[in-house]
């Protein structure tokens, strides 16, 4: 990692740590950010560890193992600092982990406690992996970062898929908290409550995306809403309080639900599940929405996608052996001949899920959208762009080629009154003047 100067771009210290030959992840060398707390900032590994440096030096105070690496564990996730804690999770879905989320002491690294996603023996939910130890090798990783809220002491977390991934046949039943969103007292790691957008999933879909909390009126009556645009092409309204589902609309082309039930379980339609020869379901593993950051805008009252649409593939299922660090998938995908998924930002109503409009792209992106108090968003594509469109309308304002496929966030800052958007994408860190 790198600190600049904020005004000038100018490298300010760099800090470099040389990861362990046996870490792995499914899905190549990933970090997806910091967290900063005070004078500290936080990063996690490849291979499964927490570091803590100090903000004006680089200097390193401490490192802490978080998991084994050589069992398949990673750390993909940027770190969330909450009060005096650093909250972190971990990747290994397809490696056969066994799911968690840890919260450890700012200043010292000391672990202060830890959350199952896959619950134990004797554990609420242990039940739903069947009598046998699938349990053991259930998945459910905490790969993308969660969210705060600080009124009500809970933390949000989106959990990833069960493993194997496509095999499902030693893990019967729901499979918790595999493809969930928990929400974790900060102080203790209890669970308050739950909500599993895809019961005992066989398509990969995990359920990662950060949830977004906005305050909304259902029914005329005011809430606090927790939303989500899942993989599964399902856009869900829950209340954050007690988890209760509210409201829930397809967002996306997909094939494999007939809707959701009045408790948001979905409505399944027969023989969607892998097979030895194959079975094209929509959408494909890569989901109707993946990690990168939606954006919801008070001013207007939308939430915002980096979607894709007309994209399935062909799940194929086998019968995988566990064997620790190696990949676990239980079955394969293969693309559809000639088919071209779109990528296309969507602007959706926040309480209902209705689409307001939609803006395409040349092909799927992994840049993630920003909106702003000005009325705009700014979001990227693999080709390179940084575009802007009016929040209100979807209508282009304008774009600039940055000569690397935008892969992150925008991130947004103000130093002396003027405000900055800052956007990676290549190998280059890109500063535009707004």
């Amino acid at each position: 990692m790198t600190a600049l100067d904020g005004r000038t771009g100018r490298p300010l210290w760099g800090y470099r740590r040389s990861l362990e030959a046996e870490a792995r992840n499914c899905c190549g060398v990933v970090n997806r950010g910091l967290a900063v707390l005070d004078d500290a900032v936080y990063l996690a590994t490849l291979d499964a560890r927490l570091v803590c440096l100090d903000a004006d030096t680089g200097t390193e105070r401490w490192v802490v193992d978080v998991a084994d690496y050589r069992t398949g564990y990673a750390i993909t996730v940027a770190p969330l600092a909450v009060r005096d804690k650093i909250i972190v999770g971990v990747s290994g879905g397809e490696f056969g982990i066994r799911g968690f989320l840890d919260a450890y002491d700012a200043r010292t690294g000391k672990r202060a406690w830890r959350f199952w996603t896959v619950p134990g023996p004797g554990e609420a939910g242990h039940e739903t992996w069947g009598s046998g130890d699938a349990w053991k090798t259930g998945g459910a990783p905490t790969w993308v970062t969660g969210t705060y809220d600080p009124k009500l002491n809970l933390l949000y977390w989106g959990t990833g898929n069960p493993s194997p991934d496509m095999d499902g046949d030693d893990r019967p039943g729901d499979n918790l908290y595999s493809d969930c969103v928990v929400a974790l007292d900060v102080d203790t790691g209890a669970r308050r409550w739950h909500f599993q957008y895809t019961p005992h999933d066989l398509h990969d879909w995990d359920s990662n995306q950060v949830p977004m909390l906005v305050d909304g009126s259902i029914d005329g009556q005011p809430r606090r809403l927790l939303v989500h645009a899942n993989r599964n092409a399902f856009y869900y309204v829950l209340d954050r309080e007690t988890g209760e589902f509210l409201h829930g609309s397809e967002f996306a082309m997909q094939n494999w639900a007939r809707g959701l039930d009045r408790q948001g379980r979905p409505i399944r339609v027969p023989g969607m599940a892998p097979t030895m020869d194959g079975i094209l379901v929509y959408p494909g593993v890569d989901g109707a929405v993946n990690w990168p950051s939606s954006s919801y805008s008070p001013s207007t009252g939308l939430v915002y996608l980096q979607a894709t649409e007309n994209y399935g593939q062909v799940y194929f299922k086998r019968k995988d052996e566990y064997d620790p660090g190696k990949p676990f998938y239980g079955g394969s995908v293969r693309n559809v001949f000639g088919q071209e998924p779109l990528g296309v930002i969507k602007a959706l109503e926040v309480t209902t899920g209705r689409l307001r409009w939609q803006f395409e792209e040349h092909a799927p992106s992994l840049a993630g959208v920003l909106t702003t108090a000005g009325g705009v968003l700014f979001s990227g594509t693999k080709e390179g762009q940084v575009f802007v469109l009016d929040a209100q309308t979807g209508r282009p304002l304008w774009h600039f080629a940055t000569g690397g496929a935008v892969c992150g966030g925008p991130v947004s800052f103000l130093i002396d009154g003027r405000q900055h958007l800052a956007v990676t994408a290549g190998t280059g860190l890109f500063v535009f003047g707004l």
